[in-house]
């Protein structure tokens, strides 16, 4: 397959040797803006449930989910190795011995990696210690996946994230000597935000040590502030053209070496009042890749604003001027 960015299956496969499945964690977590600490309403698109519609309950034990997935998809993937991915909620937002209790629970036999999704503002070189022990002990891969959503800072406070980019900077900067690969999630249409906003989000991560992102178009959950919004016309949601001219933008300016986890999400219908412009989520990432080709454009080619863009001309001068310099006469 021609792929026009790095996909996160090969990836995988290339890291592996074969096929390897992630396999959804649920653990008695919750947020610092659910339980009083930022708020109490959480994000405004965020549901009760979080983003556990696949997970089981967290009150089933962490080997039992594990053992219970992998029954689900070893027979119809023949897949022997996994990841564990702790996703709902803020996997850090708990005791330091909980979190380490937790990952233990987690490093089976099957089990080559541990994915924890947590947000910026709730990592601390604490629980990246344990991390790193973890790590040590039973060899298990790393990634840590961050909720960003966007680099507009204005609508991260009107979606009540409760932290800004600076919070993301930092989180990225702790991770960095730990050698852990870094995911972060994005959601490419929100309301507020310009394809100048989809830009920036693609270049503050690419500038950032990230190996790898998650792509989601806003669909609204039922029972949220953003339902409200949404049936009372105080919103309005982009067409799907519009996300995916902003997908392949957001691919052409990205790092050309980030791997991309998925395009766009996917929610159950009966969980959303509308999701994906009620088309399954893969028509939409065939979308994406049909408009890559028509466009003649592919992840990274128009990454060409790190490392001292304005300064290049000179050093390439000097460079070949030092060149020739140095040829025999």
């Amino acid at each position: 397959m021609n792929e026009r960015y790095r996909v996160y299956s090969t990836y995988l496969k290339e890291k592996y040797g074969e096929k390897v499945y992630k396999l959804p964690i649920s653990i008695p977590d919750t947020c610092p803006n659910r339980d009083g600490t930022l708020g109490y309403k959480g994000c405004v698109f965020c549901g009760s449930i979080g983003a556990g519609y696949e997970n089981l309950p967290a009150s089933v034990s962490v080997a039992r989910q594990i053992a219970a997935n992998i029954a689900h998809i070893q027979p119809k993937y023949k897949a022997k190795k996994f990841i564990a991915y702790f996703q709902n909620f803020t996997n850090t937002y708990l005791s330091p011995a909980a979190f380490r209790t937790f990952l233990q629970a987690a490093c089976t036999d099957s089990i080559v990696g541990l994915a924890v999704a947590t947000r910026p503002d709730c990592i601390h070189p604490a629980y990246l210690d344990i991390l790193a022990e973890i790590q040590q002990q039973y060899g298990v891969d790393i990634c840590l996946e961050f909720g960003l959503q966007t680099a507009n800072y204005k609508t991260l406070e009107r979606i009540n994230r409760g932290h800004t980019v600076a919070e993301y900077i930092d989180a990225l900067l702790m991770v960095r000597p730990y050698g852990f690969r870094v995911c972060t999630h994005v959601i490419l249409d929100l309301p507020w935000d310009t394809e100048a906003d989809t830009i920036e989000t693609a270049k503050i991560i690419s500038a950032l040590p990230n190996q790898e992102v998650k792509l989601h178009a806003l669909y609204i959950v039922k029972g949220t502030p953003m339902a409200t919004w949404y049936k009372e016309g105080r919103i309005r949601l982009w067409p799907c053209e519009e996300y995916v001219r902003r997908a392949v933008s957001f691919l052409e300016y990205t790092r050309p070496d980030i791997v991309f986890q998925r395009l766009v999400g996917r929610v159950p219908k009966e969980a959303a009042e509308t999701a994906n412009w009620g088309m399954g989520w893969w028509k939409v990432r065939d979308m994406i890749d049909e408009a890559l080709v028509q466009r003649h454009t592919w992840q990274g080619k128009l990454c060409t604003y790190l490392h001292g863009k304005a300064v290049r001309k000179w050093v390439a001068t000097e460079e070949e001027s030092s060149k020739k310099d140095g040829e025999p006469d």
